[in-house]
């Protein structure tokens, strides 16, 4: 399962980018404005961080609008990806751009019904908000399990891009059913890293290595006296 980091902010990218651990990024309006950067400028320099896909939303409510802010963002750099919302309006423009070789991500899909009509219109990704659905006492991760069915049952090359990813358990389950890709704030991609038992295990091997004699340290590797102490 790919990972993509949902985000607009430099920083983050670039931290996540320099783990290895993000194969691309979605966007929409209010992580943009969040920014306060040249929308065009931010988009490109983003593409160029990740070199993997990068989402961007059309901000038109009617097909036409959106379909010509999707050749917009789409002239902008290779890696960018068209995002339309799942309604009639958003249907019609997927259908234009992806006749147009235009890659679309149809996103606000909350029901499988949706997202079958979405591969049809010729979604290149669709995007379920599962957290959005937690929250409302309905069962995220059902979804992702039943537009997966779907999907299989005839083929349709439309990838499953889990959204609304509140925490590990989120992306743990998706990549259990399969889905192929997950999309997570920073603060969730951090949480992936993170047990108690590591940093344990981590400071006991730290402690350990100190009793060593000096010099029998210095034989092994003369930096790593001062490695372990860098990583304390």
């Amino acid at each position: 399962m790919k990972i993509f980091l949902d985000s607009a902010n430099l920083v983050e990218i670039k931290e996540a980018v320099s783990w290895g651990a993000i194969d691309g990024v979605t966007t929409n309006p209010s992580l943009v404005s969040k920014e306060q950067q040249d929308f065009f400028e931010l988009l490109r320099t983003i593409c160029e961080i990740v070199n993997g896909p990068v989402s961007m939303e059309t901000i038109s409510k009617d097909a036409a609008g959106m379909a010509q802010e999707g050749r917009q963002f789409s002239a902008l750099h290779p890696n960018i990806i068209v995002k339309c919302p799942l309604t009639k309006e958003g249907l019609k423009a997927t259908r234009q751009l992806a006749s147009e070789h235009i890659r679309v991500n149809v996103t606000l899909c909350f029901s499988p019904s949706q997202a079958l009509l979405a591969a049809k219109a010729g979604a290149f990704y669709v995007s379920p908000f599962i957290g959005r659905l937690d929250d409302i006492s309905n069962d995220g991760m059902q979804l992702i399990r039943q537009i997966k069915t779907i999907y299989a049952n005839y083929r349709f090359p439309t990838q499953i891009l889990v959204a609304s990813v509140r925490h590990p358990i989120h992306v743990v389950e998706a990549a259990q059913i399969g889905a192929d890709i997950a999309t997570m704030p920073f603060g969730t991609l951090e949480a992936l890293i993170r047990h108690p038992l590591t940093d344990i295990g981590l400071e006991r091997f730290l402690k350990d290595w100190e009793r060593l004699p000096q010099s029998a340290r210095n034989l092994i590797n003369p930096n790593v006296g001062s490695l372990a102490k860098a990583v304390r």
